[in-house]
């Protein structure tokens, strides 16, 4: 768990403080506060980077807050058959079986199905345990109770980091149909 938690929120926060600074700065002629201001939103940006970040591995997500999560069973099966269905596809092709061939397509389309409805339940799942770690982290630092701060600021870290792997694998799946739907 990362001691800095870095965050989309905070960093838009630290963007806009430092904006208004540099702004301060220009109209009063402070090339201190301009500087100053200029600082915080190199750092807001940086700390933007570091919110995003995360290492897709087949199987698992690794973000920047050391959090790493295993996908839903569905996403590793269902890429699992699309791999199969493939190979049944080509080779049904290459033999002349269209019955192996057909059942190949169906088997992918049933993976590519199987592997959505994996993403669906990974995003919205981490956007539950990120909500529920940030108001159980804001309630157990107002009681003072420390232990529990630790493990709701961890349930969030590890919702953060398979939303972000969900998040990555969608992105990567529309963007390849895009490219696609351009040839």
């Amino acid at each position: 768990m990362s001691n800095d938690n870095t965050s989309t929120l905070k960093s838009v926060i630290d963007s806009t403080t430092g904006a208004v600074q540099n702004a301060i700065g220009s109209v009063t002629g402070s090339t201190g506060d301009k500087a100053q201001g200029q600082a915080k939103q190199n750092k807001a940006d940086a700390e933007y980077d570091a919110s995003q970040a995360t290492l897709k591995g087949p199987g698992f997500t690794a973000s920047s807050s050391g959090a790493v999560t295993k996908d839903d069973p569905d996403r590793t099966s269902g890429s699992y058959n699309q791999t199969v269905g493939s190979a049944k596809e080509f080779v049904g092709g290459m033999t002349g079986s269209e019955s192996l061939k057909a059942a190949g397509r169906r088997q992918n389309e049933e993976g590519q199905q199987q592997e959505a409805k994996g993403q669906v339940n990974d995003y919205v799942g981490g956007i539950a345990n990120r909500v529920t770690g940030t108001v159980g982290g804001a309630v157990a630092g107002v009681t003072g109770n420390k232990a529990a701060q630790t493990d709701y600021q961890q349930q969030h870290d590890a919702g953060k980091t398979t939303q972000r792997g969900a998040e990555e694998d969608i992105v990567k799946k529309a963007d390849a149909e895009a490219a696609a739907s351009k040839k």
